[in-house]
């Protein structure tokens, strides 16, 4: 048991030093637009932004306002990357990000994949796409007491597919295409391979 804790605290540990790692992304945000914003902005304020910003989403897509949707989807996926420089290139990574940031991400793609793969695509990978994120996030707190181990490569994959699936389908949904439909639908499935292999071989979220 007492070595379990260990590595427990190991892989929390390791999380933390990982994400603190400034990446050549994150210089490139700061330069074009960390410096747009407010002084005293910190970074788990953009992560509440993208919390509250999800059922506005919904609420949108919902009704049927797909490019006021859209422009809201974009920027609360664009402050994923945001809040991760800011947090990093000023060394202010905390416990709460580290766990609401990932969580954040999936509530956010996972309610747009919901309406709009659903609506567009096929309810049996809108429901594949939830549930997979839902299993990694349940699997990684009851393995990890709630301390989630660091993201791996394919799980970072997963992330910028989805994204870039329900964007592309945001512009099937405003303007049409049949290549833009086809070009989602493939880019979807293969974030869901890449989210098998982060769930199965890395169990990382």
């Amino acid at each position: 048991m007492a070595k379990f804790k260990e590595k427990v605290l190991a892989l929390a540990e390791a999380r933390t030093q990982y994400l603190k790692k400034v990446t050549p992304i994150d210089r490139v945000i700061k330069v074009l637009f960390l410096g747009l914003l407010p002084k005293n902005l910190r970074p788990n304020q953009i992560t509440v932004f993208r919390f509250a910003s999800i059922p506005f989403i919904v609420l949108l897509l919902l009704t049927g306002h797909i490019l006021s949707g859209a422009i809201l989807f974009l920027f609360s996926a664009f402050s994923d990357a945001l809040d991760g420089a800011l947090a990093r290139t000023s060394g202010r990574v905390t416990r709460w990000g580290i766990l609401a940031d990932p969580l954040a991400d999936k509530l956010l793609v996972g309610s747009a994949a919901l309406i709009l793969v659903s609506k567009y695509i096929s309810l049996p990978l809108a429901f594949a796409i939830v549930l997979i994120e839902a299993f990694t996030v349940v699997l990684a707190y009851f393995r990890y007491k709630g301390r989630a181990v660091p993201a791996k490569t394919p799980a970072k994959i997963k992330m910028v597919l989805q994204c870039f699936g329900i964007i592309f389908l945001l512009f099937y949904a405003l303007f049409g295409g049949a290549f833009m439909l086809l070009l989602s639908t493939w880019t979807l499935y293969l974030a869901v391979v890449f989210a098998l292999l982060s769930l199965l071989l890395y169990r990382s979220v």
